[in-house]
This record gives C-alpha cells, sequence and structure tokens, in this order.
C-alpha cells in the first residue's frame, strides 16, 4: 500500500457518544448484515464468498478467532458467527502495508495511531528492521534478519536472557518447533497469553482434577439439565456457543447466568439460521440472572456449597455423591469444615444477591443430574481467581458432576489454539516427563529449570535481564498490564522481534534494533516442498482437527511461522544441530511424527487427524475417572473466603471487550449489544454511583487507579473517558481494554497463577 492509499482508511474522528438502551437478545438478521458488510468492505465480494464457505468447515480452515468447537458429525453450510466473519475478514484483507507504507509514515507519528488505524492499514508484506536511532522501518532480506537475530542470540551472556513469547492462534505444529527451538537454545522462558487469561484455570484444575483443561464437549452441554455461565459473555466472545446453548434449552436445560453486567448473549439468542431466528423473538437462555458484584464469585459458590451442606445434613445422602465422594476425593472433611462456618449474610453483602436466589440456585443444584459450569476471564483475572475455581469444581466434585456425561468443567478459552500452544509445550514449567521425551526423540538435553511467565518477562526486561525478546503473533505491549511500564520495558531490549500479519502498537515500541517478519495467516495458502501444507489446532475441548487455508498470500515474501522458526533455529544452532530443521518447511507431516512420538494423545497424529472430525485428546477425569494428581484422587481445596470491598468514594472496574474487538484487535466502534456507538474511551457505571460521586452522565473524567504495592499506594491514570449510565452493580464500573490496560498494576496479579487482576481494579474518578 501507497501513501495515498493510507488515507483512503483515516483515523475516525473524535465525535459524540450515541447511547440507546442494551439490547436483550443476541444474533439475528443485524449479526448477519454487519458480518457480511465488514466482509465486503475488506475483501471484496467474490473473496468474501470463497472464504467465509471455507470457514470452519472440514475442507477449510479454522476460524483465527475463538475456540468455540463444532459439533461433532455436523456442519452448518455457514459455521461462522458475526465476529469470526471480522476476524476474517480483518485477515483475510485485500489492503496491504509494504515499505513504501514504512517509508511514509515515520514510528513516531505511528504512534500517535490508534490500534484501529493500525490494524486497518491492511497485511504486511516485507521483513522490515528498524535499527538503533531511526525513525523509520527500513526492508531487510530474510537471510539477513536471521543473522540479526542469530548473531543477538549468540552475544547473550546466557539463554535466559531471552525470551520467546507465543500468541494463540499458533498453529500445533509451529508451537511444537517454537518450544523446541527456545530449548534448544537453551531456556524455559516461554511466556504466553494463556498467563493473562486461563492460567487461573489451569492452576486450580491441575491440583484439582490432575489436567487443566475442560472435562465436557459441545454434546455434554447440550444434554446437561444445569448450565451455570459465570464471568464470561458468549454472545460477543464465543458466539458459536449460544446455538449450543439454544439447543441445551430445547431439550430442557436450566442456564444461570452469573455476571456483573446484563449481556445480551446470556438473556435471548436469535439464530439467524433459523425462521424463528429472523421472524421471530428467538429463544430466551437464561432461566435466571445473578447479577453479581465484581469479586464476588467466589463467595457465590462457597454460599452454595453452605446451602447444598444444609440439605444432606437434612436428607443425608440425598445431595452428596457418597460414592463418588469415597472412592475419588480427598480433602473432603476440612472443605465441608471450613464450609460450616459460612454466614449466609455475609454472602448476601459479598455477592449483592439475595438470599432468595442464593437458595433458588442451591434448589437447581441439588434437582440436576448432570450439571456443567463455564466460566471466563470474569473469574480467573481476579485476585482470588484460583481459589473461585478451585470452589466451583468443589461444588461439581460434591455432587459428583465429574466424568459423567453432560456434567464438568468447561473453562471457555478464548483465542483460537490457544489451548493447543499450552499442549504442545508453551509453557514455561512444562514438567519433566515432557523434557525428557524431547531429549529422547531428538538426542538433546533441554533446559529443567523454571522459566518466566508473562509478567515475570516484563519484570525482567525492566531489570535490563532480558536483551532478546520475541514474539510469535500477538500484540506484547497492549496486550499486557501496566501499558506504559511494558512499553518502556521494551525498550531495554537490545532486539525485539515480532512475527506478525498486521501492524499494532508493539512494532512501535522496539528494543534498540527492531524486527517484524510478516507470516502467512491462517487463511492463507501455505505451499511449500512442491505440495500444500496443513496445519492443525485444539479447540477448547480438547478435540484436534487439520486447518487448511486457500487464499493466495498478500505478498511473495510472506513465509510460514513453520518456515521462519526453521530458519531462525538453523541460523542459530548450525546446520549440525540434532534437530532437522531444514526438514520440516516442506514437510508437516514430519513434525506431526515427532509430536506422536513426544506428547501422550497425539499417537498415530497424521492419521488420526485426518477423519473428518479430527479426534478427542484422553482426558483421564472425563474419560475413566481417574485424576493424575500428586495424589491420584480428586483434591478438594480449602480457602479463607475472599470478596471485594469497595472502598469509600471509589469502584471496581473491571475491562472488558466491546463487540466490536477481538482482544487487542479493535474491529470499529460499535458496541451494538450495550448500545454504545462512536467511541471506546468510556466508561460504564451505576446512575446511582455516578449521583453520589457528584458526576454526570455523558461528563468527561480521568480513571485513576490505586494499588497499595511493595513501595506503598501507587497510581496510573487514563485520560478523558465519558460516564455512561448503565445497569452495573451498585460500586463497580466497566471499560474497554486495551484502553484501560494502563489502569493494572504489574504487581497485581492472581494468588498462585500470576495472571494480572484486569477484572478487579479499585478506581478513583475526577472530572477532567
Amino acid at each position: 500500500m501507497d501513501a495515498m492509499n493510507v488515507e483512503s482508511v483515516p483515523e475516525p474522528k473524535s465525535h459524540e457518544v450515541e447511547q440507546h438502551p442494551p439490547k436483550g437478545w443476541a444474533a439475528g438478521v443485524p449479526a448477519v448484515a454487519v458480518a457480511l458488510a465488514r466482509s465486503v468492505k475488506q475483501m471484496g465480494t467474490t473473496r468474501t464468498a470463497r472464504t467465509l464457505t471455507a470457514l470452519n468447515q472440514r475442507d477449510g480452515f479454522d476460524c483465527p478467532g475463538c475456540a468455540w468447537p463444532e459439533t461433532p458429525g455436523h456442519r452448518k453450510h455457514a459455521e461462522f458467527c458475526e465476529n469470526g466473519a471480522k476476524a476474517v475478514a480483518e485477515e483475510a484483507t485485500t489492503r496491504t502495508v509494504g515499505p513504501d507504507f514504512f517509508a511514509a509514515h515515520t514510528v513516531s507519528a505511528l504512534r500517535e495511531k490508534s490500534e484501529y488505524w493500525l490494524s486497518q492499514q491492511g497485511r504486511i508484506t516485507h521483513p522490515m528492521v528498524l535499527t538503533d536511532g531511526d525513525d523509520h522501518y527500513r526492508p531487510i532480506r530474510w537471510d539477513q534478519a536471521f543473522t540479526l537475530i542469530a548473531d543477538e542470540l549468540a552475544g547473550l551472556d546466557n539463554p535466559d536472557q531471552a525470551a520467546f513469547y507465543t500468541s494463540g492462534r499458533t498453529s500445533n505444529e509451529a508451537a511444537f518447533l517454537y518450544q523446541l527451538f527456545a530449548r534448544s537454545f537453551g531456556t524455559n522462558n516461554l511466556p504466553d497469553c494463556s498467563n493473562m487469561c486461563h492460567e487461573s484455570s489451569g492452576s486450580a484444575l491441575i491440583e484439582a482434577i490432575g489436567i487443566g483443561k475442560g472435562s465436557v464437549s459441545v454434546p455434554d452441554l447440550e444434554n446437561a439439565d444445569l448450565i451455570i455461565i459465570a464471568g464470561q459473555n458468549p454472545g460477543t466472545n464465543h458466539p458459536r456457543m449460544l446455538s449450543t446453548l439454544e439447543k441445551a434449552k430445547g431439550r430442557g436445560a436450566t442456564i444461570i447466568a452469573v455476571n456483573p453486567l446484563p449481556e445480551a448473549g446470556l438473556l435471548r439468542f436469535k439464530d439467524p439460521q433459523k425462521v424463528g431466528g429472523v421472524f421471530g423473538k428467538g429463544t430466551a437462555l437464561a432461566d435466571e440472572f445473578l447479577q453479581i458484584r465484581i469479586g464476588g464469585d467466589m463467595a457465590l459458590f462457597r454460599g452454595l456449597a453452605k446451602l447444598l451442606l444444609d440439605a444432606e445434613k437434612q436428607n443425608p445422602g440425598t445431595v452428596f455423591d457418597h460414592a463418588f465422594i469415597d472412592e475419588h476425593c480427598l480433602g473432603v472433611d476440612d472443605y465441608l469444615a471450613e464450609v460450616e462456618t459460612v454466614d449466609l449474610a455475609e454472602i448476601v453483602q459479598a455477592t449483592g444477591l439475595t438470599e432468595t436466589q442464593l437458595r433458588e440456585t442451591a434448589d437447581r443444584l441439588i434437582n440436576s443430574r448432570r450439571t456443567i459450569i463455564c466460566w471466563a476471564m470474569g473469574l480467573t483475572q481476579q485476585a482470588h481467581g484460583v481459589a473461585t475455581i478451585e470452589e466451583l469444581t468443589n461444588v461439581l466434585l460434591l455432587r459428583g458432576m465429574i466424568g459423567k456425561p453432560g456434567a464438568g468443567v468447561c473453562p471457555v478459552r478464548g483465542h483460537s489454539n490457544v489451548q493447543g500452544d499450552r499442549t504442545m509445550g508453551v509453557w514455561e514449567k512444562m514438567p519433566d516427563d515432557f523434557l525428557d521425551a524431547l531429549d529422547h526423540e531428538f538426542g538433546i538435553e533441554v533446559p529443567r529449570n523454571h522459566g518466566f511467565d508473562t509478567v515475570d518477562t516484563i519484570r525482567a526486561m525492566a531489570a535490563g535481564d532480558i536483551k532478546v525478546f520475541i514474539a510469535m503473533g500477538g500484540n506484547f505491549v497492549s496486550a499486557s498490564p501496566d501499558t506504559h511500564a511494558t512499553a518502556a520495558a521494551m525498550g531495554t531490549c537490545r532486539l525485539t522481534v515480532q512475527v506478525s500479519t498486521k501492524l499494532n502498537a508493539s512494532h512501535l515500541r522496539s528494543g534498540s534494533v527492531g524486527l517484524i517478519l510478516p507470516t502467512l495467516g491462517r487463511t492463507d495458502r501455505d505451499i511449500s516442498g512442491g505440495r500444500k501444507q496443513e496445519v492443525t489446532v485444539e479447540d477448547s475441548m480438547s478435540v484436534v482437527h487439520l486447518s487448511r487455508g486457500s487464499l493466495p498470500p498478500s505478498g511473495d515474501e510472506l513465509r510460514s511461522e513453520v518456515a521462519i522458526i526453521s530458519g531462525l533455529a538453523e541460523a542459530t544452532l548450525g546446520p549440525d544441530h540434532p534437530v532437522p530443521w531444514s526438514r520440516f518447511p516442506a514437510d508437516y507431516d514430519l513434525i506431526r511424527d515427532h509430536i506422536s512420538r513426544v506428547i501422550p494423545g497425539f499417537e498415530d497424529f497424521n492419521s488420526k487427524v485426518r477423519h473428518p472430525d479430527g479426534f478427542v485428546l484422553p482426558h483421564p477425569p472425563r474419560d475413566t475417572r481417574t485424576f493424575p494428581t500428586s495424589t491420584g484422587k480428586a483434591n478438594l481445596a480449602t480457602n479463607p473466603l475472599q470478596w471485594l470491598r469497595v472502598p469509600h468514594g471509589r469502584v471496581i472496574l473491571q475491562t472488558m471487550r466491546s463487540h466490536d474487538q477481538y482482544n487487542t484487535t479493535i474491529y470499529g466502534h460499535d458496541d451494538r449489544y450495550r448500545g454504545i456507538k462512536g467511541d471506546r474511551n468510556i466508561v460504564l457505571l451505576n446512575p446511582e454511583d455516578i449521583t453520589a460521586l457528584g458526576l454526570a452522565d455523558g461528563q468527561n473524567v480521568d480513571l485513576i487507579s490505586e494499588f497499595n504495592g511493595a513501595a506503598g499506594l501507587e497510581e496510573r491514570r487514563v485520560h478523558a473517558f465519558r460516564v455512561v449510565a448503565y445497569p452495573t452493580p451498585r460500586g463497580n464500573a466497566a471499560a474497554y481494554y486495551p484502553e484501560t490496560n494502563p489502569l493494572v498494576p504489574l504487581e497485581h496479579v492472581a494468588a498462585k497463577s500470576n495472571t494480572p487482576v484486569s477484572k478487579a481494579i479499585t478506581v478513583r474518578i475526577e472530572a477532567c
């Protein structure tokens, strides 16, 4: 794209926010209209038809958006949602960003642009380098880029001065090679986006049931009696889940929504592929909406456990599954002793719910034979997020709701293949049996010491202990907490490398030297070794399947992630390294053969993944009610009750997505379901709080976070946010990220998981 074309996608002008009443339903005809309009605008009519008809199909490609699975054995002709279409349009756009673009725009000028504007410019087409002291990225050949990186890595005092970050969209094949390269180089510094989202889920579930993944399938959800959805907004973040919930409702399921905000997708669903979704009222989903206060979820599940215990005492043997508990569980007596002390009045205060709501929910748990609890960031990004997930798992274990059809735990992962990356070894704390298998398979010796996760990587960069930072996808600066501190930390590195498809803010906050390496996306055709290569991904329910891109790449200089990793590894480790790096780009089956001998469950990988719907990875708690924990049993955790109190004159802020974004990728400025259009710098407040704080609806304010850290009270500020009256709980507020990520202190993390606490930030509000 040249400089003249850039101006065809201008920065949107600031104007008054349009406010409308929040929607009471999700999807319907508007979702189809928006999806098609955005797709045609980015891709054109022919490319749109070719792309969307291949999206999530057996012979097509996996959506680069969320990780929600398909129903086994069945695919719709339009197997995608509005936001999936937006994600594809962003990646498959015909707009391009080449050397002319970078020649016309200084880095300094680009830093003033929004994430929306940067992404809208198009696909990056050439490797680019930003040298120390320059204000323009300039083209660089691939061999020169690999040599530059290899030389910097070779010049480190030790391998742990490098960090290798991974985004969720990386394929299984690329993720396996990436962690293999990092460990062959000599470090376990493998931060990834999981550290910032579902790390609390993994930390809790590994201790409780022995595996950090959900235990249910789509058919389980469709056949459940009771589904509790806590801290999750499927209408925006996982819209295809609504079809699954609609099927469950059709089979008699009760659905309880637990959320501070009344999200449209939890209330009613209009399936645009059904007559009733076009002309009718659609399907009411939530039978009960529990509008919980931020941070009150642990108290909710502890209160439910208390009510279950009381009911069990009144009618022994009718509430708890004693056969399951006696055979499979440990820690029950200690946990129930803690539950015995619960004061329901405190639970009411902590949750903001009524005692009647608590008792009705407990009754539904007691009467359900098949219960599933789903959750997402609303639970995990709390200081006590791990304890909250342990608490809800305790409730399920008391009822015997693990390892039976229609029941179990369901952490709903966000980014496509974020779960697969972890399965492939992208984790700073992989167990020794995985590392031993790598050594045996390749004849190498990888390090055993644990590496840095995302938060610790930022801290290490700030301290000068990380000199080289390499990112396989993602937008590290904007996605991470404490944005200004993260950007400054990146600037301390000697070299930062971003393997990317689109321009983002992380490219503009480089180390002394910055590299951008353009890669193929999920939609792109990958031809290597004279044939079309196929990659695999793992969805949120442990199903592994193929993904086959079909679109011509945006430029001849784009390389696959596999080719980039292999080329970099060969340049760094030398041609005599035991791992056959040079053979991988032409033969992804060879990568899968290695995976099949390293990771349990992937035996005969190449054959199984070519079945029409792929294959399901083993999950011992789900499959055989066996629990690979340190005790060999399911462990009920006992934690002190924790909940958030709102300081006087303050509110508790949660960060959130709009309906017009996916993570840090901003599609537009229309949060249709919440009735907000025109701007993203808004803060949702309860009308009574607006009055109590001496503010006015529509007023511009600054948000100042307050955190008592090691150095005392810390404050961080974002400017000029518009107050929007909204039905939030009293004392609670909500605003979009990444705009509010600067408010999240780097030290404010969840216990055990080190996940940034982005859903519970104490904020003071001041008029501008």
